[in-house]
């Protein structure tokens, strides 16, 4: 059956149409679902009883339930959710200057196989439902009680992997009549995919793409990330260069960092090469240790070292600020947990 959550007003609308309702009930149900957050068709008082067990029988709502719920020292929230059919996924809520921001799954589990990440171990079961992708911020907001007004698409997953249900989630948390959240507010991060790109750039979205490259040449980022061997970082970018081009929206360019690997004095003289002339800021990221992984993250200084190469060839380059440091904060690991 199909997910009441992932509707949009006009679907919904053909939807009640088809049952002789006027369209006024599809405006009622969407208020509901997205601005009210409910978690059952029973919630929604103001429609008639008829019409809640005919949506019963021809609807399923996405609610994810609570599971696993920690709290860094810094404030930061990690959640394992269930979904209905009793796989599990991560989300983490983060505060900032600025707001607050969650980072949402796109899938249970990945296939992309990156070998620094822990999403990935075990391969993919399934995509998520724009609404169970929704439900991730709605259950954060409910449970922190607090307002998200960022979001980055980083957690478990790769989001371009499961395009079409990214698309229509960026669709329903940007519309007028529901969250609303703002598209300049939005990044979304991909390993890659050159034609996903291509059709992401076409939907003209207001959203920031994050590349993770991590490398600064094809022979070292082969060795990291399998997608490597699909596409060359020469036809990512120049997918990247479209997108921005198509969107007007600086690129994003994410660089994990990891001791002795891909974190020396050359590795940055070569990315500052690679990105000279770009309108593109890069995020530098000491990689998360992963106990089924042999990397490492970089020193101090060396990350630091790193930054001021980039920025003194005119890359424009920051250090994330880590965060949830003392609990799970690598993607993936709270749910490896929860399965063992």
């Amino acid at each position: 059956m199909t997910d009441l959550r992932s509707l949009t007003p006009e679907e919904l609308r053909a939807a009640l149409q088809d049952m002789g309702q006027p369209s006024f009930r599809a405006d009622q149900i969407f208020d509901w679902l997205h601005r009210k957050k409910v978690r059952t068709l029973d919630e929604m008082t103001n429609l008639p009883k008829a019409l809640r067990e005919k949506l019963k029988e021809d609807f399923t709502l996405s609610t994810l339930t609570l599971h696993t719920r920690q709290i860094s020292r810094d404030g930061t929230r990690k959640y394992l959710f269930l979904l209905p059919d009793r796989q599990a996924v991560e989300s983490v809520l983060m505060h900032y200057d600025y707001g607050s921001t969650v980072c949402v799954s796109s899938q249970v589990g990945c296939r992309m196989g990156c070998h620094f990440c822990a999403s990935t171990i075990g391969g993919l079961s399934r995509d998520l439902l724009p609404g169970e992708m929704l439900e991730q911020i709605y259950r954060i907001e409910e449970d922190a009680g607090l307002t998200v007004n960022h979001l980055v698409v980083m957690g478990t997953g790769e989001p371009l992997d499961n395009l079409d249900n990214l698309i229509r989630f960026l669709r329903l948390l940007t519309h007028p009549a529901g969250k609303n959240l703002s598209e300049r507010n939005i990044t979304v991060s991909t390993c890659g995919l050159v034609p996903q790109i291509a059709r992401l750039a076409e939907e003209h979205l207001g959203i920031t793409l994050a590349l993770s490259l991590h490398a600064p040449s094809d022979e070292l980022r082969r060795t990291m990330m399998p997608i490597a061997n699909r596409y060359t970082i020469a036809e990512t970018l120049a997918a990247c260069d479209a997108y921005f081009a198509a969107t007007g929206r600086r690129m994003s360019y994410e660089y994990s960092l990891v001791r002795g690997v891909n974190d020396q004095p050359e590795h940055a003289q070569a990315l500052s090469a690679l990105l000279k002339g770009k309108n593109c800021h890069v995020n530098l990221i000491p990689v998360n240790p992963v106990a089924e992984r042999s990397y490492e993250a970089s020193q101090e200084a060396s990350v630091a070292r790193f930054q001021k190469i980039l920025e003194k060839n005119g890359i424009n380059a920051t250090i994330r600020k880590k965060m949830g440091a003392d609990i799970d904060g690598a993607c993936g690991q709270l749910r490896r947990r929860l399965m063992e």
